[in-house]
């Protein structure tokens, strides 16, 4: 069985269709599901073993969806509700079948809030700050934390199995340190939350952004996510696919799209 790294939710914090939103995309996502997209999230799988990255307040539906019934360990990017919302949907798979806590890795400036947070999870995720730079070793695959542009303490992955995987769905570009280290990568999945003009250009990207962000490290392909479809300009799925076409090796993500590593 090959590695997968598999994406559970590509969409930014408000997901698509949001309920108090009837935007062109919105619609499209109502009127077909496909383009409906939740919380970002991914899973690295092992076979062995399955990393959760970021814990999103759709986790349940996710791992429901994509019949994920096991877990090995998770990593949080950073500490906004979009990515660590789901950390509670955790609890009963580890009281009831698991029987021995999982391991959580956050940022280091997270842990207090976590703790404050999530007080009845004392016994049911151990809490440990990940390092930049380290590299965590699965057997099959690597993963390492990188720093991420945003407004917060926050991690890209850079995953390295048979291919090279870089993932940051919510970044600026990248600090200069980062960008050399992903040089080359098979595969960037990228924060492209800004169709049109860019609210947050010190957290986040335009979908142009990322495009170049793309070429600047040399990656093999370029998968936009994180998109939010409605800021600032609302666009469908078509839309944004005939924009992009012109760019080799660009494509949307999508839930449940499997990568191969």
């Amino acid at each position: 069985m090959a590695a997968t790294f598999k994406l559970l939710g590509t969409g930014a914090g408000p997901g698509v269709p949001s309920f108090y939103c009837n935007c062109i995309a919105c619609q499209e996502a109502r009127e077909n599901p496909r383009f409906s997209r939740t919380r970002s999230g991914a899973i690295l799988d092992l076979g062995e073993k399955k990393i959760l990255i970021d814990a999103s307040p759709d986790l349940r539906h996710q791992l429901l969806r994509e019949k994920i019934d096991e877990l090995s360990c998770i990593f949080l990017t950073h500490w906004h509700y979009d990515h660590f919302g789901g950390l509670g949907e955790v609890e009963f798979y580890v009281r009831l079948v698991r029987h021995e806590p999982l391991t959580l890795y956050l940022p280091p400036s997270a842990v207090e809030e976590y703790q404050a947070a999530f007080p009845h999870l004392q016994d049911v995720l151990v809490p440990e700050p990940w390092q930049f730079g380290r590299c965590y070793d699965f057997g099959r695959a690597t993963l390492t934390p990188l720093p991420a542009n945003h407004s917060i303490e926050t991690a890209g992955i850079l995953v390295v199995g048979k291919k090279s995987l870089a993932y940051f769905t919510d970044t600026c570009g990248l600090p200069a340190e980062t960008l050399q280290r992903v040089q080359g990568v098979d595969i960037l999945i990228c924060d492209a939350t800004f169709h049109g003009e860019n609210w947050y250009p010190h957290s986040h990207m335009s979908v142009e952004q990322a495009i170049a962000l793309g070429r600047a490290t040399g990656a093999g392909k370029t998968i936009l996510s994180h998109l939010a479809m409605h800021y600032s300009q609302a666009v469908t799925v078509r839309q944004l696919e005939q924009e992009i076409a012109s760019y080799p090796g660009v494509s949307l993500a999508f839930d449940g799209l499997e990568l191969e590593l």
